[in-house]
C-alpha cells in the first residue's frame, strides 16, 4: 500500500529565498534580543517603547527650558513640572498603540495640545510620541477613517493654537514674538500637518506596501503548490504507465506459459487442461481489464496507430531496472560525465515495481548531478544486505550547466519521494560535508 503523499510546501523554500539585508538582520536582532528579556508580547514591547520614549522627550523638554531661560523667557516651574509630567503621559500611551490605536492618539493629541497651552504661541515642541502615534495609525487604519482623524487633528490644533494665543491663556506661557491668534493658528495647523499627517500617510503607505508584498508573497505560494501539484500528477501518470508495462510483461509471460502447459497437459495430463484452460482465461482477462484501467493513464497518442497496448512489442517490452544500471552509467559517462558504479551483496530479485523505482531514482539523481554538479565525479553504490537494499548517489562540488537552469527541474526530488512512499522505501537527500550531493533510498527486505 501506498503511504501518504509528501506535504506540499507551505512557503517559498527558505534555501531559495534572498539574504536578508542590514535593516532585516538588524530588526531580528532587536526582536531576539527583547525576546530573552522576556518581551514577547506587543503590549510589554510597547510599554517598553514608552519609556525609551519618555526619556528621550524630558531630555528634549529640559534643553528647551534651558534655551528659553537663556533667552530671558524662562517658564513657570509649575509649567516645567506640568509639561514633565504631559510628556511621560504621552509617551506611555504609546503602550496602546497595537491594541487601540486611535485611543493612543487621542491621548497623545490631548497631551499635546495641553502642552502648546503652556509653550509660547510661535514655538512648538515635539517628541517622538506624536510622529510614533500618527506612523502607528497609518499603518492599522483603513484610509479614509484615517484621514478623518487627521482632519479633526490639524482642525482641533488650529482652533487651539488660536485661542490659546488669546488672553487670558496667553499669561500661561512665556512671551512669544507672535502675537496674532490668525498667525499662531496657521502656525499650529502647520505643526500638525507636518507632524500627524506626514507620519499618517507614510504609514499608510508602508502598510500597502506590506499587504502587496504578502500578496505577492501568496502568490508565490500558490504557484509553487500548483507546480509541486503537477509534478506529482506528471509522476504518478509516469508510475502508471511503469505499473502498465510491468504488469503487462508478467501477464503476457504468465498466459504464454499457461498456453503451453495447457497443450503439454491436453497429451500428458488431460484431467489438467480445463485448469490451466482457465488459469489463461482469467490471466487474459486481467491483462485486458488492466489496460482498460491503467493504460488510460498515458498521454494521448502515445500508442501508434491510436491502440491502447496493441502495439507491436509495447506491452511485452522488458522494464528497466537495476539489471541494467550499468547501461545507464555507461549513457552518463557518453554524455561526458565521470560516472563510477560499486555493486555489492548476492544477487536479489526485487519487486518489480521496486526493481523499477530503484533504476529510476538512480536516473533523476544522476541527471541533477549532470545538470547542477557538471564536471564533478558521481558515485553510485548498490548493496544488498540480508535486511534491505541501499542505493547512493553521490557527487562533489560542480557548477550548474546553463542547460540544467533553464531546464528547471528542481521537482525531481518529489518524483523520488513519491516513488520511494509507493513501495514503503525511504529516501534522503541532502548536502554533502564537501559541498556536494547524495541521494540515499533504502528499501527494507521483508
Amino acid at each position: 500500500m501506498r503511504r501518504d503523499a509528501p506535504a506540499l510546501p507551505e512557503t517559498i523554500d527558505a534555501g531559495q529565498s534572498p539574504p536578508l539585508g542590514p535593516t532585516s538582520r538588524l530588526s531580528s536582532w532587536i526582536d531576539a534580543a527583547l525576546t530573552r528579556a522576556g518581551f514577547r508580547g506587543a503590549f510589554g514591547r510597547d510599554l517598553l517603547l514608552g519609556v525609551f520614549v519618555a526619556l528621550v522627550s524630558i531630555a528634549l523638554l529640559y534643553s528647551f527650558v534651558v534655551f528659553a531661560r537663556v533667552e530671558e523667557t524662562p517658564f513657570a516651574p509649575t509649567s516645567v513640572s506640568t509639561l514633565v509630567a504631559l510628556t511621560i503621559v504621552q509617551s506611555l500611551a504609546l503602550c496602546l498603540r497595537r491594541r487601540a490605536p486611535l485611543l493612543c492618539l487621542a491621548i497623545v493629541v490631548a497631551a499635546q495640545i495641553g502642552m502648546t497651552l503652556l509653550l509660547p504661541a510661535d514655538a512648538s515642541a515635539q517628541g517622538p510620541a506624536p510622529f510614533i502615534a500618527a506612523y502607528t495609525c497609518g499603518t492599522l487604519l483603513p484610509l479614509k477613517r484615517l484621514v478623518r482623524a487627521l482632519v479633526t487633528i490639524t482642525v482641533l490644533f488650529g482652533v487651539c493654537g488660536a485661542v490659546f494665543a488669546l488672553p487670558p491663556f496667553a499669561s500661561l506661557a512665556p512671551p512669544a514674538l507672535v502675537t496674532d491668534p490668525a498667525m499662531a493658528g496657521i502656525s499650529q495647523v502647520v505643526t500638525a500637518v507636518l507632524v500627524f499627517g506626514v507620519a499618517g500617510l507614510i504609514g499608510n503607505d508602508v502598510s500597502m506596501r506590506r499587504r502587496y508584498v504578502h500578496q505577492e508573497r501568496i502568490r508565490l505560494v500558490e504557484r509553487e503548490r500548483e507546480r509541486v501539484h503537477g509534478a506529482l500528477r506528471a509522476e504518478r501518470t509516469r508510475m502508471a504507465r511503469e505499473l502498465h508495462d510491468i504488469a503487462a510483461h508478467h501477464l503476457s509471460g504468465m498466459v504464454v506459459q499457461a498456453g503451453a502447459a495447457e497443450k503439454l497437459a491436453d497429451r500428458d495430463a488431460p484431467e489438467l487442461a480445463p485448469t490451466i484452460g482457465w488459469i489463461r482465461r482469467q490471466g487474459k482477462e486481467t491483462l485486458e481489464n488492466l489496460r482498460m484501467v491503467v493504460g488510460a493513464l498515458r498521454d494521448p497518442g502515445e500508442y501508434p496507430g491510436g491502440g491502447r497496448g496493441e502495439a507491436a512489442g509495447e506491452s511485452d517490452a522488458p522494464v528497466p531496472g537495476v539489471a541494467v544500471l550499468d547501461r545507464l552509467v555507461e549513457t552518463e559517462r557518453e554524455l561526458g560525465v565521470e560516472v563510477s558504479l560499486e555493486r555489492s551483496g548476492p544477487d536479489l530479485e526485487l519487486p518489480p515495481v521496486a526493481d523499477v523505482m530503484f533504476y529510476r531514482v538512480a536516473q533523476e539523481a544522476l541527471a541533477n548531478a549532470r545538470d547542477h554538479a557538471w564536471g564533478a565525479p558521481v558515485r553510485v553504490e548498490l548493496a544488498r544486505g540480508e535486511r534491505e537494499v541501499e542505493l547512493r548517489v553521490d557527487n562533489d562540488p560542480g557548477v550548474e550547466r546553463e542547460e540544467g537552469a533553464k531546464a528547471a527541474r528542481g521537482l525531481g526530488l518529489i518524483g523520488m519521494r513519491e516513488r520511494a512512499d509507493l513501495v514503503g522505501a525511504t529516501l534522503e537527500t541532502g548536502p554533502t560535508e564537501t559541498g556536494g550531493w547524495s541521494v540515499r533510498l533504502v528499501l527494507p527486505l521483508r
